[in-house]
């Protein structure tokens, strides 16, 4: 795991007289701006000097002003995405001296949070690998025109920090490692199906709660929510509320981005009540703060772990009941990219399936590609008949795919003592269970649980989203 940096002051120090023009460190070599768009740059210079902005794309120069304490922001407008090299110079008006960035790109830029699970690199974390993740490292360079990376470290701050100490990667076997398992396989098909290049901005921070990700002035409204140092420097690093808010979500939010991916919840499984209106209250701030509307918000379901509390399958419900609330968004489940030897390992190994899953659903929502699936199969109805259960679900018009040893049902009756169910038969969309302990079944269940595995498949081989009837 990456280096953890403690901010408690500005990154940027105070502008000498006379000083010369400086970038962001996300506005640099190697970046990939959105395509046929008003891309956001900024930087500082003397307070009032004119900065003027020549990209090599275009003869039409844009000029801005620095404020009375340095900072100065300009809007460019982009080409169409494409896998041409562009540089872009910026000349500090009184007296021509200038900075030049070389080997950008334009294409789609999304921007990527959460936990550990979206921080996890293709080199793994110590006793928990990435499937194929050295064989992804070793032809990493292939895709040194098509994706690019910019990998905020782990750092928090009680205030809001003006820049990261990061930058922009081309892909080789040298910078790889590092990349975000789950983003470079998205990265990729994205790149491949679109045809141009795609720019990841990796922002995730292990263990991370939600609140963590949310601003100070949002915080001050939930009573559980201490923001006297005192508390905060008692608690887990992971756990601390708005210090990666500040450090490492402020300093991002004036790049331009096509859309925001998150992969977060496992920390907020005992504060599953709160969760959905905590997530839908983040993205609505975070669009307000990014400033290009609402931008698509793609998530992650939490996949099966043995948290010993119970509580997950409530905070796979809580993430649903987010996404229901907030326009423009949507999910994956991966209960089924689990293996039962996993039970016990909250980074599993098949991060380029999750990537390529997540693709998909990017690709069908917000880029027009209805030729990917994206609709996993849902509880509808229940309806009893004797000591049977007819589940009835909501699938694509693919139907079911899986008719015989189906696994991860469980019925219950009238005392919601449940018991593990088997499936007598599969009738269209509708499967029939029974259980040997349960006479008369009232409520069903599947895979709602901690660590519950199933194999229930759409006919477009998405798995069933675990539920249970007796909400």
């Amino acid at each position: 795991m990456r280096k953890l940096t403690v901010a408690v002051a500005l990154m940027a120090a105070a502008l000498p007289a006379g000083a010369k023009v400086s970038l962001n460190p996300m506005v640099g070599d190697n970046m990939v701006l959105q395509q046929s768009a008003a891309a956001t740059l900024w930087g500082t210079a003397a307070p009032g000097t004119t900065v003027e902005i020549t990209p090599s794309w275009s003869d039409i120069a844009t000029t801005v002003k620095a404020d009375k304490s340095g900072k100065w922001k300009a809007e460019v407008e982009t080409p169409k995405g494409s896998f041409n090299k562009y540089s872009i110079t910026f000349t500090d008006k009184s007296d021509n001296d200038t900075v030049r960035v070389s080997n950008v790109l334009t294409g789609e830029v999304w921007l990527a949070s959460g936990q550990s699970n979206m921080q996890m690199p293709l080199k793994g974390y110590p006793g928990c690998c990435v499937k194929d993740g050295y064989d992804e490292i070793a032809a990493a360079g292939k895709r040194a025109d098509s994706v690019r990376f910019i990998t905020v470290p782990l750092t928090q701050s009680y205030t809001p920090l003006d820049t990261v100490a990061a930058s922009w990667q081309v892909p080789s076997s040298a910078t790889a490692p590092e990349f975000s398992a789950l983003c470079w396989a998205l990265a990729g098909r994205m790149s491949d199906v679109l045809g141009v290049p795609v720019g990841i901005v990796s922002a995730a921070y292990g263990g991370a709660k939600v609140e963590s990700w949310l601003p100070r002035e949002i915080l001050e409204g939930y009573d559980d929510v201490s923001l006297d140092p005192a508390d905060i420097d008692k608690m887990v690093h992971y756990y601390r509320p708005m210090l990666m808010y500040n450090a490492m979500f402020v300093p991002l939010k004036d790049y331009t981005y096509k859309g925001i991916l998150w992969y977060q919840g496992c920390s907020n499984t005992d504060s599953w009540q709160t969760y959905a209106d905590r997530l839908a209250t983040m993205v609505s701030h975070w669009r307000q703060e990014i400033g290009e509307g609402d931008i698509p918000f793609y998530a992650v379901e939490i996949g099966p772990f043995d948290y010993n509390n119970g509580q997950a399958a409530y905070l796979r419900e809580a993430q649903w009941d987010a996404i229901d609330r907030i326009p423009h968004s949507g999910m994956i489940s991966i209960t089924d990219l689990v293996a039962s030897y996993e039970r016990f390992n909250i980074h599993p190994e098949q991060k380029k399936e999750v990537g390529n899953r997540l693709c998909n659903l990017i690709l069908n929502q917000t880029y027009g590609h209805k030729e990917f699936p994206v609709k996993h199969p849902r509880f509808k109805s229940l309806a009893v008949e004797g000591n049977k259960a007819r589940v009835t679900l909501d699938v694509s018009e693919d139907g079911i795919c899986r008719n015989y040893g189906i696994e991860g049902f469980e019925l219950a009756g009238e005392d919601r003592q449940f018991h593990p169910a088997k499936a007598t038969s599969v009738e269209g969309n509708d499967i029939i269970l029974v259980a040997d302990e349960v006479d008369s079944p009232r409520y069903v269940r599947y895979c709602f649980g901690d660590f519950k595995l199933g194999n229930v498949y759409g006919g477009n081989y998405l798995p069933l989203i675990p539920f249970r009837s007796d909400r």
